[in-house]
């Protein structure tokens, strides 16, 4: 069905049937199993970025994939750090990921850091 979907498990064997929904994620559009997670159905679309960190705007994607560590979070109907690992796709879902935010903290000079006597 897609790039990075296990179609055939040695050991649970085949995938069972299931409905296809579609999806948008950044304008895209996908193909998901219905009820399977919005991570898993980017992970099969081949889509492995799902946010950029907030300060310094590297790459994030799926990491625990059990809702722990929120590097999966997406925004969804404008509702932003929604993790994609724990919500079902639904048909017609638009997901975008998550951007640069300005960083609440700035960074400190040298001199700022040093204890003053």
């Amino acid at each position: 069905m897609s790039y990075g979907r296990i179609e055939h498990h040695p050991v649970f064997g085949p995938l069972p049937p299931a409905e296809t929904v579609s999806f948008s994620f950044d304008g895209r559009n996908y193909k998901a199993r219905e009820g399977e997670s919005i991570a898993a159905a980017l992970l099969a679309g081949g889509i492995r970025t799902l946010r950029l960190h907030e300060e310094h705007g590297s790459p994030r994607g799926i990491y625990c994939n059990i809702g722990h560590c929120m590097e999966c979070r997406v925004t969804i109907g404008g509702i932003t750090g929604i993790r994609a690992c724990l919500t079902p796709v639904k048909d017609g879902m638009d997901v975008r990921s998550g951007t640069i935010l300005p960083t609440p903290f700035r960074q400190m000079e040298e001199a700022e850091r040093r204890p003053s006597l």
